[in-house]
């Protein structure tokens, strides 16, 4: 568990790979004699969008297959493990670059999104696949003779069209310019956060470090998965109750769901438990870009009491989650509940 104990040193180890894949990628767009300003243009790509977000998704690929040796990494696993987490980091980037243009969003991380830099524009769009492709570059160089590769091709490839459908529903159920609150339900609200978030943020890890680690019984990736859907799930919810309830200072951003209109977890919760004159004023404000309608939202929300259901749900969550866990039946060189604990201690509770 020592990768789990120094977040400085476990950080700043995983961050230090990256120079090295951003080093192979720009060489290999070199030998294809491609002119000095693509490759200036490229590298910024890389910079720009792949590392600097948290990079827990990466760095989780790291820690679960430490757990599950059960010893320190040697050099190279520590390599190619840190090279499958940076393959997360820019799934992600791929992820983001595209949700950004699609929601005309203004900041990123703290900084102009990327379509919204000066000179870049829809060229983005092209960048974006560049992050994808990216990935697959790194995928081939270094894992093609490991019996495991094509499994990982294929992770990807699932990941990424799962996240896509889950984008789907996202746009169709809430676009910003076209407020409509029947379309939301609890139903749709899962199926964004499983789809969306939970396979590439959570099962999508996890799986990568196991097949590095030799596990080919689809049972225990069954398993996995189905702890760590339902965990993904949580961490959103999580997220969506976070965005009301949660102090700027610690979340790192002012909450704005409400005035996106976002077929968030509170809204959901709120549509289920209103009065038809709640639901009136909801209609009549939510997703609306003005501060007095977000009170009357919010004023609705703890008239339905959303933090007492959010802490009933959280808890009720928890026991679940800990119940799958304890469902594992540790084997040597399978599944160890210790993965899945180290992801539930982290998002528990949290306040950020």
């Amino acid at each position: 568990m020592a990768a789990l104990t120094n977040g400085q040193d476990r950080r700043a180890r995983f961050t230090a790979v990256f120079p090295k894949l951003q080093k192979e990628l720009i060489e290999f767009v070199i030998a294809q004699g491609f002119p000095q300003e693509a490759l200036s243009w490229f590298q910024r790509n890389l910079e720009y969008n792949a590392p600097g977000g948290k990079l827990n998704r990466g760095m989780s690929v790291v820690d679960t297959l430490e757990i599950l040796r059960g010893e320190p990494l040697s050099e190279e696993e520590y390599f190619k493990s840190a090279l499958l987490g940076w393959c997360v980091e820019l799934l992600q980037a791929f992820f983001l670059v595209s949700d950004d243009i699609m929601d005309t969003s203004i900041t990123r991380r703290g900084q102009p999104c990327w379509y919204r830099v000066e000179g870049v524009g829809m060229i983005a769009i092209n960048d974006a696949f560049m992050l994808e492709g990216a990935i697959y570059h790194l995928l081939k160089s270094h894992f093609r003779k490991d019996s495991y590769y094509v499994d990982l091709l294929d992770l990807f490839h699932e990941t990424t069209f799962q996240t896509e459908l889950g984008q789907l529903i996202d746009l169709i159920t809430a676009p910003e310019d076209h407020i409509d609150l029947d379309r939301f339900s609890l139903r749709k609200h899962q199926l964004i956060v499983i789809y969306k978030t939970a396979y590439y943020s959570f099962y999508l890890p996890v799986a990568l470090a196991m097949y590095m680690a030799g596990i080919q019984d689809q049972a225990a990736f069954k398993q996995a998965q189905d702890i760590l859907i339902p965990l993904g799930e949580y961490f959103q919810v999580q997220d969506d109750y976070l965005d009301c309830y949660g102090a700027p200072e610690f979340i790192g951003k002012i909450g704005t769901d409400i005035l996106d209109n976002k077929c968030s977890w509170n809204v959901n919760v709120a549509l289920a438990a209103c009065t038809p004159e709640q639901r009136r004023v909801l209609d009549e404000t939510y997703g609306r870009k003005d501060s007095i309608c977000e009170a009357k939202v919010k004023e609705i929300f703890l008239a339905v009491d959303i933090p007492g259901k959010y802490a009933a749900y959280e808890q009720q969550s928890y026991e679940k989650i800990n119940g799958l866990i304890d469902g594992i039946a540790e084997t040597p060189g399978g599944l160890k509940r210790d993965v899945f604990r180290a992801f539930l201690s982290k998002i528990y509770k949290r306040t950020k």
